[in-house]
């Protein structure tokens, strides 16, 4: 924790760009040696202004303390590029963060076929259905997906992982406490129970326009691969796009009607060389020979919600008029899980199997009753419950929603 203050102090210091920071890094040993520097050894520094060491007189920890407070108190780790965590691919790009802030479970990137999806928010039906089965059938074949959790796509893809209970990590604009857009709360706490949440500003930090192309070099560094499924002409998604490219990374994109606004900037990249999605394997083919354990070419069809559900408003029936109200309570729909398991993980059908449809069940009882670690009933239960399997009673409590034919 000593070094980390020091690490935390040069971060949050304000007035200093990523470079100087990363300048002073290369010139020192470590932000303890920068910290206690006087402005003589300072200005040594190559490219460093005396405007700059100036500002690093302010030894000030009051900062400091709060943000490292902050974190304890909404259980968030810091990553700094001291550590053999931080991620190799981020490390080699021209201004990796010093640090990064999370919530969750940090996966090694380096030895993952991470893949980010990003879109427009401003997104169509067709958008969200690729997106969607973008991120699912990515998940199924092994890939780790990344995106930004903002509405329309970013959010429709990190929909897609979860469903096939996959590891998505979200890379964030603000703080990695604070959840934008607001109608995202239920997403955000899906992706840190089960994924990562980053983000390389301290707690509290508010989302600003400013902040998510800076953003976006993150998500295409983390990446092998970016695929920008809808985007006008001019859209941050043709950002993080050419970030890709200049970080060395492929880019792939989703082609879409050659009239359609939402498809200018996608149909543009593909004219200009980029490869043309149909399926997560015309994405992950390109990485099988250097990840023949990580990936496998399989047929995933994101499974229809089941009956009684409520589907995206976008795709939503139009209103029919009401039926007379039954005597008794319609009965659940069934679900043939010893033929047709619909997707359904190993974890998922065993937590599916225990649970009530009557009486709520604790998450800590279906991991008895199951003889699995409360993280993967966890994980299961955040899968079933977005497809529509269970519904949540109270904070750590389930009903089954369906019926189970197991003959």
């Amino acid at each position: 924790m000593a070094a980390l203050k020091y690490w935390v102090w040069l971060a949050t210091l304000p007035g200093l760009g990523t470079r100087t920071r990363l300048q002073l890094l290369e010139h020192f040993d470590s932000p303890e040696d920068i910290y206690y520097a006087d402005e003589g050894e300072l200005l040594l520094t190559p490219d460093i202004t005396k405007a700059q060491a100036a500002l690093l007189a302010d030894k000030s920890l009051e900062r400091t303390e709060q943000v490292l407070a902050d974190c304890a108190r909404d259980g968030q780790f810091i990553l700094t590029m001291g550590d053999s965590l931080y991620p190799n691919r981020l490390r080699t790009i021209f201004d990796p963060p010093i640090l990064l802030y999370g919530k969750g479970a940090l996966p090694m990137f380096d030895d993952e076929v991470a893949v980010t999806v990003v879109g427009t928010r401003s997104c169509t039906p067709y958008g969200v259905r690729a997106a969607s089965q973008l991120g699912y059938e990515l998940s199924k074949q092994g890939a780790l997906l990344v995106s930004g959790m903002a509405k329309g796509i970013d959010g429709e893809a990190l929909k897609g992982a979860l469903r096939a209970g996959g590891f998505t990590a979200a890379v964030l604009g603000g703080g990695a406490d604070v959840i934008y857009p607001a109608e995202n709360r239920r997403l955000y706490q899906d992706i840190a129970a089960t994924g990562v949440i980053l983000s390389e500003y301290p707690p509290g930090t508010v989302p600003k326009a400013d902040h998510f192309p800076v953003r976006n070099r993150l998500l295409s560094a983390l990446s092998l691969a970016t695929v920008v499924v809808e985007a006008p002409e001019k859209s941050g998604a043709l950002i993080t796009a050419a970030t890709a490219l200049e970080q060395g990374r492929e880019v792939f994109a989703v082609p879409g009607p050659f009239d359609a606004p939402m498809s200018r900037g996608t149909n543009a990249l593909i004219r200009e060389g980029a490869g043309l999605v149909c399926e997560a394997w015309d994405v992950l083919s390109f990485y099988e020979s250097r990840y023949p354990h990580k990936l496998r070419p399989l047929r995933a069809k994101l499974p229809p919600l089941p009956k009684g559900s409520t589907p995206p408003e976008d795709e939503a029936a139009p209103a029919q008029p009401a039926a007379p109200a039954a005597p008794s309570a319609p009965a659940l729909p069934v679900l043939d899980i010893s033929h047709d398991p619909a997707g359904l993980t190993d974890d998922q059908i065993a937590v599916l199997s225990v649970l009530q449809t009557d009486v709520p069940t604790l998450t800590d009882d279906a991991a008895l009753l199951t003889d699995l670690p409360v993280r993967r009933v966890l994980s299961a239960l955040t899968v079933l419950e977005i497809d529509g399997y269970v519904s949540r009673q109270g904070t750590r409590s389930f009903l089954r929603t369906v019926e189970l034919k197991k003959e």
